[in-house]
Formats: C-alpha cells, sequence, structure tokens
C-alpha cells in the first residue's frame, strides 16, 4: 500500500493550474525545465518514487523497469498512448499502468481535418509564397490545388478519434470508408454514411485522401508498408496524425518523390524530433511538431485524468483508466 502522500516525479512540466493541484495532494518532484530526462534520469526517478508520471518523450523499457525500486507501483501516463512503455515488463513487476483516453479525441479530429484541407489545398505553400515577398497577385492558374468535396476519405481505425474525424469529414463532403478490425453497429456506419472494409489492402485501392487513427503496437508498426503505399494511387494524400511507426517513412519518401503520391500531411515522426531532410525538401509535405493535442484545454484535462488515476490508487482501488493489455 502506497504511503498516504504518494512520492510522484513527473518527468515534463505540465499547465500551471495541474502542477499545483499535484502539489497540494502529493509529494511531488517537479521538472520546471521542461528538458526530457535521460535514462540515468529516469533510472533515478524510477528507484526513488511511488509513482512516475512519464509522457511520450519517455521510453520506459523492461530494463528501466526491471531496474526500479520496490515503491514504484504505478505508471500513471500523461496521454493516450502507451506505446513507450514496456507493459508486459511492468506486469512482471506488478506494476499498475494508466493512461488518459478520451480527452484529445477533438483537438487530434481537428489537426486532422486540418491536414486533410491543407494540404490538397496547398495552404503551407500559399503561405510560404505570400512571406517571400514573391507573390504577384492572383491569376487564374496561380497555387491551383484540389477539392475536398466528393473525395473518398479512408480511416484507419475508427475509433474515438476516427469517429471524430469521419463526423468532420461529412461535413465537408467527403464520403466516408473505414478499416476496423471489427464492423462498427450498423447505427454508427449510418450517423458517417461510412462503408466498412474488411480486408485493408482493398481500401486503399479505392480511395483519395488516407487518415491513419490506430495505436502503435506489434501489429500497427509499419502497417502502411512499401506494399500498401504502392496500392494508393497517385492522386492519394496520406494524413497521420496518430503515430510515426505506422508508416515506412522511406516507403512514403519514395513515393512522393517519385510522383506516386500526391502529397502528405504529417503529425508524426518516426525519429522524433529528428525529421528526414527529404521531406522538408517536398512542397507537398506540409508538417507540423506533434501538434494534435496541444491545446490548453486539453494539456488540463489530461492532467486531472493523471490525478485521478493517481487518488484512485492511492486510496486502494483500481484506476478507472488502466491499461489492461498484458494483464490476466
Amino acid at each position: 500500500m502506497a504511503q498516504q502522500r504518494p512520492r510522484v516525479v513527473v518527468t515534463r512540466d505540465l499547465p500551471d493550474a495541474i502542477n499545483a493541484r499535484m502539489a497540494e495532494l502529493f509529494d511531488v518532484v517537479a521538472n520546471p525545465g521542461d528538458v526530457a530526462m535521460d535514462r540515468a534520469a529516469l533510472a533515478t526517478a524510477m528507484a526513488e518514487c511511488d509513482v512516475l508520471v512519464p509522457t511520450v518523450t519517455d521510453t520506459i523499457d523492461a530494463e528501466l523497469i526491471a531496474g526500479a525500486g520496490e515503491r514504484l507501483k504505478l505508471i500513471a501516463n500523461f496521454g493516450a498512448g502507451v506505446n513507450h512503455i514496456d507493459l508486459k515488463a511492468a506486469r512482471a513487476r506488478r506494476i499498475v499502468v494508466t493512461n488518459t483516453p478520451g480527452v484529445l479525441t477533438e483537438d487530434t479530429a481537428d489537426m486532422t481535418m486540418a491536414l486533410i484541407v491543407s494540404v490538397p489545398r496547398r495552404l503551407a505553400e500559399g503561405e510560404k509564397l505570400v512571406r517571400s515577398g514573391q507573390w504577384n497577385g492572383w491569376s487564374p492558374g496561380g497555387m491551383l490545388g484540389h477539392r475536398i468535396g466528393g473525395k473518398r476519405l479512408g480511416i484507419v481505425g475508427m475509433g474515438r478519434i476516427g469517429q471524430a474525424v469521419a463526423r468532420r469529414a461529412r461535413a465537408f463532403g467527403l464520403s466516408i470508408h473505414y478499416h476496423n478490425r471489427h464492423r462498427l453497429p450498423k447505427v454508427v456506419e449510418a450517423e458517417f454514411g461510412a462503408e466498412w472494409h474488411p480486408n485493408l489492402d482493398e481500401m486503399l485501392s479505392n480511395i483519395d485522401i488516407l487518415t491513419i487513427h490506430t495505436p502503435l503496437n506489434d501489429d500497427s508498426r509499419d502497417l502502411i508498408d512499401a506494399r500498401r503505399i504502392g496500392l494508393l494511387g497517385p492522386q492519394v494524400y496520406l494524413i497521420n496524425a496518430s503515430r510515426g511507426g505506422i508508416v515506412d517513412e522511406d516507403a512514403m519518401v519514395a513515393a512522393l518523390e517519385a510522383g506516386r503520391l500526391a502529397g502528405a500531411g504529417l503529425d508524426v515522426w518516426r525519429f522524433e524530433p529528428e525529421i528526414d531532410p527529404r521531406l522538408l525538401a517536398l512542397p507537398n509535405v506540409v508538417m507540423t511538431p506533434h501538434m494534435g493535442s496541444a491545446t490548453l484545454e486539453g494539456r488540463i484535462a489530461t492532467g486531472e485524468k493523471v490525478i485521478a488515476n493517481i487518488r484512485f490508487w492511492a486510496d486502494g482501488h483500481r484506476p478507472p483508466d488502466q491499461v489492461l493489455e498484458g494483464w490476466a
């Protein structure tokens, strides 16, 4: 059983309101400098705390978990994705892992829709042209892009975020196609006018825009590989605001350079924060710095979920957002 005021190490600087509330409730070791902890700092923290609050910038692997102190009993992740935490190793040590699902759905869907619009309409190129001072005024052939109304949107992963994207996309006149492990209820499909494709390859061959909303795990890593990128037509725009590892980045770059893809909108990267320099040279790629969930409202809501999970655990109850993968 944890002490009444558990010792909590927070690896990154959180919103002021969340920092203040944590300080009221727990014995907190904060990171006001907001510099990502290196491996040695993470190991030290995990040897001395009851609760670790990591983020996507922290890789909590089996070796770190094996070396953690006996008092570490909860990893309360600040964020929904947990692919940076070795869940099997945590289970072996009887360390509970929690996350913060649901709170960033609308923010991520907004960013995805912004990318869906921005790439075909060449918004980034147009903005750069204006800033360069080289724009000579309107012309009938200037900055021609493509409308998105009437196009076919393929969604990989029709969970909370995928459905929020579908809701927005339908209002823009896109037809909705999706691939999911399980088909949605017919009433949900009817809400979006969505068509389920049990075979991913078949869907990829029949869409104009592809957007990805599936977690990164062993099943989804390189899900959109060179072969599947080859199934996409040259008119297709690839949008990824999920995780960089789901798309084979080398194959995507090769397709973009060869004109086998029309463009891409990317908010995530395989080796963040490093960006493939070949992507930087491509004008038909819109790039944002992993900011799909970057709203103050979303960060506060995430922090509130972290606090709730810690409080439930400290009171001897099962946290509401315990990650069950790898647990009996």
